[in-house]
């Protein structure tokens, strides 16, 4: 049988090659007079003869050999005459496979090598998503994307009726994915390959670097083995396939599974969150539905029942008649999960993130069902922080529009930094998972990172650490989108005086994380700075820890708190940093908040004053506009009416359609202060002294005197040079 398919194979081949030589014939070039194919062919089918999709003996080909046909609907995956055919490659609609096939064939080359195989761009997964405009990667797609989805499972348990998805019913059976899935992992969320759980958001396709991104730059297209060679060009330590287990990234140095270890490489991560849900599986299988349960990856169904209830799969109970039957709505979400991240063997490179999602809401949700405190995932970790989390809403906010606006995309798209420090401005673009690490990364002298001499501000002012330095790269966009001059902007064009109340006016949102407009302080003119009055421009901290990465790790963006104790004795955990004051040796310590403490942080200073101004802000609006105002910190626009006048922030004032709109210069300016300093959370270290000036001059202008009659005003300080 092994050789009837071979010969098969090489008559296909030799079919191939007599059509090439026979159009070199046409085209003037010499026939090959014996009739042997070219030597490049050969090699190809040398390539492809020892590999597992001409393996005649496989499981995958041989599993229907006593039906002596292969069925329907497994014709397009284990038998060429099913592949050509679901693509219509023989005349029949394309997208089914209507006769079955005969058995005796592998993956033969005439599979991928023909007409409609070499024009396919899009392919269609299981989710009934579709990915359009892919490359020559898209026939190994059409294949290597499971048979089922977390879509299955979902109508699953709408058919049988669950409302309780801790109940267990007669209507459910195990759903699998089926082997090797890494086109559904590889497209993560946008496949959505895996349960995903209501609320939560998911990685979407996972990009690696130019040139090593799609199936075949990864793999042999004939041998299917791992260019391992060109895997050492980034990864130095990487030698063989098995070396890829131990690769980790700079992107991905989250203790995901929170055994404390940070050296072990992703597929480390991803097999110890595999053993916490099968465990969580099983205990909510025996306490939860009523029945054991074990795992046996290379038996179907999978998932038998543990009759002896020892957790462990013994003789005889891998088998079909004791397939697992006591399915709840959420054991078999799990289930499903665990086998998604079972199925792909090198989902570790494809998309590890995807799967820890999938295992980490798959872990909280058994132990929240158990009962287990905080979801049993207190020492795991979800989600990256900050520039890698694929999850957040600063990459996903377009994903329903599919392009990320021109003013958006310098800092919410992998690509848009490099495209504006080239042409100083952006153009829509497609949303990417995250940034990646060509983003600061100049590609052509990598890991060089990309030069900017000096940063312009929304202001219009230019400012950087020194010239060329690294951390001006992060100050190109962590600098917020408004300024004084902007704000006096809106305030000019609407035409009015200070008090004085228009429907011209509408709120001017700093944006999020503006700590390069914080650091630089006067000299940029982030906050809004009253006229006649004098502020702190640049922070500077200490010699060393002068700059973004000095203080911040500069991938993870943690604090580098552990080099804070040199200065600050206290400082021992992460959250230590928060209740750090410093003072001026020579000068008594001030109580800028009138408290009567001169101890406290200064960030519980800072914080007195944002409550005092909010205050006086809702005063201002209701006594001088007429109109209540509450604010909101996590949905645009901010400010909203207060419309039961509560001065509280109720869930149905919280809309665009009763957005603040009858603003007066000075609330709008002491509201785009307030909103200034909640957006960069990191005040207090960034430059402390300058937004207390700007809060304490909001408060003097919307309150009036005596609104600062308690509070100090911090004072400016004189440039060494002056």
């Amino acid at each position: 049988m092994k050789m009837y398919r071979y010969f098969i194979a090489l008559g296909l081949l030799l079919i191939a090659t007599a059509l090439v030589v026979g159009v070199q014939a046409q085209d003037g070039g010499q026939e090959n007079p014996q009739g042997e194919p070219p030597t490049f062919l050969r090699e190809y089918y040398d390539q492809w003869v020892a590999s597992p999709h001409a393996d005649a003996e496989a499981e995958a080909f041989i599993h229907w050999d006593e039906d002596g046909v292969v069925e329907v609907d497994c014709a397009k995956c284990h038998s060429t005459p099913g592949y050509v055919d679901y693509l219509g490659g023989d005349g029949s609609p394309a997208g089914t496979v209507e006769v079955a096939p005969p058995i005796g064939t592998v993956v033969n080359c005439d599979a991928c090598h023909n007409p409609v195989a070499a024009s396919l761009t899009n392919v269609t997964f299981p989710s009934g998503a579709e990915v359009v405009n892919l490359s020559d990667s898209t026939r190994c797609m059409i294949c290597h994307q499971g048979r089922a989805s977390g879509l299955s499972v979902e109508n699953a348990i709408t058919e049988a009726g669950l409302t309780d998805l801790n109940t267990v019913s007669a209507d459910l059976r195990f759903i699998n994915i089926h082997y090797y899935a890494a086109a559904a992992t590889l497209y993560g969320s946008e496949a959505h390959a895996g349960y995903e759980f209501p609320g939560k958001s998911y990685q979407p396709r996972n990009n690696h670097v130019e040139e090593y991104d799609t199936c075949i730059e990864c793999h042999s297209p004939h041998t299917l083995e791992v260019k391992i060679t060109e895997c050492a060009a980034c990864h130095e330590d990487v030698e063989s396939v098995e070396d890829l287990a131990d690769v980790r990234m700079q992107g991905s140095m989250s203790d995901y599974d929170g055994d404390g270890d940070l050296e072990e490489g992703i597929k480390g991560e991803l097999d110890t969150l595999k053993e916490m849900t099968y465990a969580a599986i099983q205990a909510y299988a025996t306490n939860v539905a009523g029945t054991a349960l074990v795992y046996d990856e290379h038996a179907y169904p999978y998932f038998f029942i543990d009759t002896n209830a020892n957790g462990a799969v013994d003789e005889g109970e891998a088998a079909f008649p004791n397939a697992y039957n006591t399915w709840t709505g959420l054991l078999l979400q799990s289930a499903y999960n665990y086998q998604v991240t079972m199925k792909d063997p090198g989902g570790y490179v494809h998309n590890p993130k995807y799967h820890i999602e999938l295992l980490y809401d798959t872990l909280e949700a058994l132990n929240v069902a158990m009962g287990t405190g905080e979801g049993g995932v207190a020492a795991q970790v979800r989600n990256d922080p900050g520039h890698f989390d694929a999850t957040g809403e600063p990459f996903r906010h377009w994903d329903e529009d599919g392009e990320v606006p021109g003013t958006c995309a310098r800092c919410h798209t992998a690509g848009g930094l490099p495209v504006y420090l080239k042409n100083g401005v952006n153009i829509a673009a497609e949303p990417t998972a995250s940034l990646e690490c060509t983003t600061c990364h100049n590609v052509a002298d990598f890991p060089a990172v990309y030069e900017v001499a000096e940063v312009t501000f929304p202001s219009g002012a230019r400012a950087s650490f020194e010239e060329n330095d690294p951390n001006n790269l992060c100050i190109s966009c962590h600098q917020g989108r408004e300024s004084t001059v902007s704000v006096n902007r809106a305030i000019t064009a609407a035409g009015v005086g200070d008090d004085e109340v228009t429907d011209k006016l509408t709120f001017r949102n700093v944006h999020y994380f503006a700590a390069g407009a914080t650091w630089f302080g006067g000299e940029v003119q982030g906050a809004y700075q009253y006229e006649g009055k004098e502020y702190n421009g640049r922070n500077e901290h200490v010699r060393s820890f002068n700059t973004c990465n000095e203080c911040h790790e500069q991938h993870q963006l943690t604090i580098q708190y552990d080099l804070c104790i040199d200065c600050h004795e206290d400082v021992e955990e992460p959250e230590d940093v928060l209740s750090i004051r410093m003072e001026d040796e020579d000068v008594d310590p001030v109580d800028y908040d009138g408290d009567g403490s001169t101890d406290e942080p200064i960030r519980d200073e800072i914080a007195a004053y944002q409550d005092a101004l909010y205050a006086a802000i809702q005063a201002y609006a209701t006594n001088t506009v007429g109109t209540g105002i509450v604010y909101d910190a996590h949905t645009h626009p901010y400010w909203y009416i207060d419309t039961n006048g509560d001065g509280v922030t109720d869930a149905d004032e919280v809309n665009s359609d009763n957005r603040y709109a009858t603003w007066t210069p000075n609330l709008l300016r002491a509201a785009y202060n307030y909103q200034y300093s909640v957006k960069d959370p990191g005040v207090f270290a960034h430059n402390p002294d300058y937004i207390l000036q700007v809060l304490y001059d909001s408060l003097e202008t919307i309150g009036g005197p005596d609104a600062v009659a308690t509070f100090t005003r911090a004072p400016v300080k004189v440039a060494e040079d002056d």
